[in-house]
Parts: C-alpha cells; structure tokens; sequence
C-alpha cells in the first residue's frame, strides 16, 4: 500500500475513480437495454456479469501496458490506397492496431443502435408473430464485444493520467463496484420510459460514430454528446 502514501497518490486514484465512472456511462447505458430484452429473471445476472467482465477485461489490459502501448504504432496508411503519399493528411490516415478497434467497435455501436431502434418502432416478432425472445449468452457476447471497445479507451486514458499500475486497478474496481450498484436502478428508468429509452439509444448511436470519427484520427470531445445527451432528457 505504499504507493497510497502521498496525497498526490490519492487525488489520483480520486480523480481516475469518476473519470472511470463517467467513461462507463455509456456502457452502462448498452448493458441496460440489452438486459432489458432478457426474461426478468435473467436481467440482474445479465447486468452484473457483464459489468463483471468489464472489470476483467479493463484489469487485464492494464496489465498488457506493454502490449497496450503497441496498438499506437501505426500498422498500415489509407493515404496509400488512395494516392496521398506525403504531407500532414498522410500522417493522419496512419491507422494503428487501436484504431482499428475503434473503428470496428464504433461500426458494431452504429449498426446495434439503428437495429435497435428500428425494432423498438417497428417491432421485432417471430414468423408466427410472438415477440422474440433473445438468448442470456447471445447479450452477454454482445455486451462483451463493447466492453473491450469501452474498455480500451478507458484503459488509454487511465495510463495517461496515473503512474501507479495499482491505482489504475483500484480505480477500475471501485468504479466497477459503483456502477454494479446503480446499474439497475438506470435500467429500470430506461426501460420504463419509452422516450428515455429511445434518446439513449440515439446517445449509443452518437457514440458509435463518435468512437468511428477517433478511429479515423477525428476526434470528437465527449462532452459534447453528454452534453447533447443531458440537454434532450
């Protein structure tokens, strides 16, 4: 517990523990409406497993740094394929291994939210005209895809503002442990209101184009879109 020592060592872990928080809204809010599609006997367990194993895969990254720092190197350019071969556009179409991630993760984001929408106006049924169910471990690879999405930037930012492995992993677990709490009180309030539940479906799909515009090197402040998010509800 030394490097708890110093009140330096403990604004730190204060601060990174919201910052943790903040940055797993959205997640948070991806779990709920996930979850919310299960039996309701099945959506606690759904909701704690997958902030669970959000914890474990922000825990395992940390202890990757090394392999971390890697997926910054950039791996291929678009600026090749399409003829820009110098100058600073060239440089910023450089992708790397987490850009590709991002990327990946943002289209997933885009793609789920408009589905999700798109069933939530015009229904999703069976062929005999039931409302579908869905399968517990179907959503918890969903749920698992966007939390080493999610995790990854959360991961990122956390090396970049602590020195200490060990805070970064307390900060992760209180955090975690945090949202497990509040978890189900936002999913009850997001699957009980319509209007609620459409506009956070809305905030998922601007993520998901906001984590597409980062992966192509654009970045967009986050706090616009919690802003955006704040100001609708």
């Amino acid at each position: 517990m030394d490097f708890l020592s110093t009140p330096e060592a403990w604004i730190s872990l204060l601060t990174l523990t919201v910052l943790e928080i903040v940055l797993g809204i959205d997640n948070i809010v991806f779990i709920s409406i996930l979850s919310g599609k299960l039996p309701a006997n099945q959506q606690k367990k759904a909701r704690q497993l997958g902030l669970g194993l959000a914890m474990i895969t922000r825990v395992l990254l940390l202890l990757s740094l090394s392999w971390i720092m890697t997926l910054t190197s950039p791996l291929f350019n678009i600026g090749s394929w399409i003829g820009i071969t110098d100058g600073e556009w060239f440089e910023k179409l450089a992708i790397s291994g987490r850009d590709l991630i991002l990327i990946i993760g943002g289209l997933f984001l885009i793609y789920k939210s408009t589905h999700e929408i798109h069933n939530k106006l015009e229904g999703e049924e069976d062929e005999e005209g039931n409302a579908k169910k869905h399968s517990f471990w179907a959503t918890i690879v969903q749920i698992l895809i966007l939390d080493i999405v999610f995790s990854l930037d959360s991961v990122i930012t956390a090396v970049g503002m602590a020195e200490h492995i060990e805070i970064m992993i307390a900060a992760v677990v209180i955090a975690v442990i945090i949202m497990m709490f509040s978890a189900g009180a936002i999913s009850t309030f997001v699957n009980d209101h319509p209007t609620v539940k459409m506009l956070a479906l809305s905030f998922l799909l601007l993520i998901g184009v906001s984590l597409l515009a980062e992966g192509l090197d654009q970045h967009i402040p986050k706090g616009y879109v919690y802003f955006a998010m704040a100001f609708s509800v």
